[in-house]
């Protein structure tokens, strides 16, 4: 057995080798972002706000050299001269160039640039084992700060093209678009003393804490953020031409820069237009309007009668949002309607598409301290004269973004994707307070078996040297596969949550009574892949359990979620527990005291292979002396519902299995391009399942740190199958692993079932 310390060590070896993926992703993405460019596109600095392209890249760079190599003994700059060309606002470190004039640097060229960035990845990487404590949270930090600068191009490049009369693609348009969605609707909340601020478990800037008790009265927040055609309506209202709705600034800001509309917009004969990253296009009325100034988001928000939330209403506020909306590695670049038919009162697209304005200066938290030394000036030095913006945009990256976050811009600011959402002070008491400071516990986080970084790419190396080679479908779900699985479930053809949802929505308080007969009042859930832990969600006013443990692979994923539902039930004591699941269910020792009813909805039992079923209904099994099983399996059915489920029209599906590809990347140090692969879906009759592949478009050879697989053109890759169950074939199924059926709810068409198996009963 394995000392401690032995454990310890290979876990910070784990954690080392991941940070260095992650700085190696970054670098990566930052690169492709500039690809469509031109030499001259990377040069151009189309106003003192902006910087070029090359300066991002060249920047970003610099941040690694000077924090993390120059403290190196031994280490000496790539150019003397880039210590000042490439330094942003770091006085600490030296002399700036003009940031307005950075457009002027024609030298050193491109290339020379791309050059540093090789060069200082290289010694990057090198290093990498050596680095200390202190320089690995620099490289974290560093990374964080990319994904920034990987935001500013894009708005800086948009900026640039829209001067360009001949409106300019950077990249041809993504084809997805919204679906229907329910109309704009208010949700309230209780006020009371709550939290905000980050914890310090997990990375964020200095800014965003500490963690500090803040006061609230009753507020409410809208559904959706404000869109282009509400946004319309204020300007045929003659918005801007109305004094009554304007801050004097704001009123001096759009009279001297002669603004009647948002950053882009135009009035063309046959309607609205905006100039996108994709091109000029026709204004999409429902998407959330963006390229606002504070200015006139505040004066929208006095024209329809509301005001702007405060940073701590939207953060708190923000725990009980699902993370549908769009980021940068959708590749639209452009905020879209809303892709999710939303449930009543749901706060739609708070995190991504566009960055919202609050009413709050952005000004320090009570005990904040700059960090010493010159990171130290990276926020604190600007807490003064600017607005904070909350949510994340259509170009931020998807990890980079949390609740807690704090972006911020001056009033004026229009050329990022920032729009808004609007609040307003509670009509009237909404009853009795929840979440006052010390009456309800918070959840608490377990991490099991979280680094296994090594086991993973073991797995994943054998599998792909497979004679047919495979990939577990457990590696779909890093943060974007949850993200677009989550898309997918609310797709048309996929039928698996309309027919679960009818069944649980119908069949509630039955299935609650059931579990009772068979486990008795006093038991607790246990949520295996929890994802955003809705399902469960739904179901806790009828089961009202003595507790619930939240459990999935994507830890971070889940402490959100679990955050969210303890703000709706905060009676209820929950847990979250991240941990791959897929062998067998590892709870502590301390979870499993009660009996337990293990929640498995949504057919992914379906998924796994015959044997590692079983292992996992005996694990759930084995939990306590009395327990039971609540588990969802997708029925036969034709085979043209079945593909169609699969192989959605729109390609999000597509695009969820082609993710997968870059989560291997991540893990192995591959080098696949998800773009060289198609995704192929179909019905295998003979097992009773659909399968899912990815399929070569041409001959290519993949390598990784430890091998090399070479692929010919039409070659497959198994990435995922899901069983489809009839009823008897799901009885033997449980029987075999020690549960006897003691109830069974389909939905009106029999398209699914969700099947109660209790141990030992029938």
């Amino acid at each position: 057995m394995q000392s401690m310390s032995a454990r310890r060590e290979r876990s910070r070896a784990a954690d080392r080798d991941s940070l260095l993926r992650q700085f190696q992703n970054a670098r990566k993405m930052t690169k492709a972002l500039v690809a469509p460019l031109s030499a001259e596109d990377c040069v151009i600095q189309s106003m003192p706000d902006a910087s070029p392209a090359k300066w991002h890249l060249a920047h970003t760079t610099w941040f690694f050299e000077t924090f993390i190599l120059l403290s190196i003994e031994g280490c000496s700059p790539f150019d003397d001269a880039y210590q000042q060309l490439f330094n942003s606002y770091y006085n600490q470190v030296g002399a700036q160039f003009p940031r307005p004039a950075r457009g002027m640097l024609s030298r050193p060229s491109l290339e020379r640039v791309l050059e540093y960035r090789e060069s200082i990845d290289r010694e990057i990487s090198d290093r990498f084992d050596s680095l200390s404590a202190a320089a690995l949270a620099l490289v974290e930090l560093g990374i964080n700060h990319e994904q920034q600068h990987q935001e500013l191009i894009l708005t800086d490049v948009k900026h640039l093209l829209s001067l360009n009369p001949t409106a300019p693609k950077y990249c041809d348009r993504w084809p997805l678009g919204g679906v229907s969605t329910r109309a704009p609707d208010w949700r309230g909340f209780d006020g009371g003393v709550f939290e905000i601020g980050a914890d310090g478990r997990a990375f964020h800037f200095d800014n965003e804490g500490p963690r500090h008790m803040t006061a609230l009265p009753d507020f409410e927040l809208a559904t959706h953020p404000v869109t282009n055609a509400q946004f319309l309506e204020f300007i045929e209202d003659g918005g801007y031409d109305c004094a009554e709705h304007w801050l004097d600034a704001g009123w001096q800001a759009i009279n001297q820069n002669a603004w009647r509309a948002p950053l882009y917009w135009k009035r063309c004969e046959a309607g609205w237009r905006c100039f996108t990253l994709h091109g000029d296009a026709p204004l999409d009325p429902h998407a959330p309007v963006c390229h606002l100034s504070f200015y006139e988001a505040d004066a929208y928000a006095r024209w329809a009668g509301a005001r702007l939330p405060t940073e701590a209403e939207w953060e708190i506020a923000s725990l009980s949002a699902r993370r549908s909306g769009n980021f940068l590695e959708s590749g639209v670049y452009h905020p879209t309607a809303p892709k999710l038919r939303s449930e009543p009162q749901e706060l739609v697209q708070m995190f991504g598409d566009v960055w919202e304005w609050t009413r709050s200066d952005y000004a320090p938290y009570p005990g904040f301290q700059p960090a010493a030394g010159a990171v130290g000036e990276y926020n604190g030095k600007f807490m003064s004269g600017q607005y904070v913006l909350r949510g994340g945009s259509c170009a931020t990256p998807a990890d980079h973004i949390r609740p807690t976050y704090r972006n911020f811009f001056p009033a004026a600011a229009r050329w990022q994707f920032s729009g808004l959402r609007l609040a307003r002070d509670a009509s009237s008491p909404r009853g009795a307070r929840r979440n006052n400071a010390g009456e309800k516990s918070s959840p608490v986080f377990y991490k099991i078996g979280g680094v296994q970084r090594e086991d993973e790419r073991v797995e994943i190396e054998r599998d792909l040297m497979r004679g047919i080679a495979r990939i577990s479908p457990k590696y779909f779900y890093d943060y974007i596969g949850s993200q677009l699985f989550e898309t997918i479930t609310r797709l048309p053809e996929y039928y698996i949550p309309e027919a679960e949802a009818e069944i649980f929505e119908t069949n509630a308080d039955a299935m609650a009574a059931a579990v009772r007969r068979v486990l008795g009042d006093d038991y607790q859930i246990v949520d295996l892949g929890a994802g955003n832990c809705e399902k469960a969600e739904k179901l806790l006013p009828a089961f009202q359990p003595a507790r619930y443990i939240a459990v999935d692979i994507s830890a971070e994923f889940l402490e959100a979620a679990v955050g969210r539902v303890h703000q709706r039930f905060p009676e209820i004591p929950m847990a979250g527990v991240g941990t791959d699941f897929s062998e067998s269910l590892d709870l502590p020792e301390e979870m499993r005291d009660m009996p337990t009813l293990a929640f498995f909805p949504g057919s992914s039992l379906g998924n796994f292979e015959d044997a590692k079923a079983q292992r996992l209904l005996r694990s759930t099994r084995d939990l306590n002396a009395s327990s039971a099983i609540l588990l969802g399996v997708d029925l036969v059915k034709e085979t043209q519902t079945l593909e169609a489920a699969y192989d959605d029209a729109t390609g999000v599906t597509a695009a969820f299995n082609r993710n997968i590809l870059r989560h291997v990347n991540r893990i192995i140090g591959a080098d696949f391009d998800p773009a060289a692969w198609r995704h192929v879906a179909f019905f295998n009759e003979d097992e009773s399942r659909i399968e899912m592949h990815l399929e070569a478009k041409e001959e290519q050879t993949v390598t990784w740190k430890t091998g090399r697989r070479r692929f010919e053109k039409n070659e497959r890759i198994l990435t995922e199958y899901s069983r489809k169950w009839r009823i008897d074939g799901l009885d033997a199924m449980l029987r075999r692993a020690g549960f006897e059926r003691a109830g069974v709810w389909t939905d009106s068409q029999a398209r699914f079932a969700v099947a109660l198996g209790a141990a030992g009963k029938s």
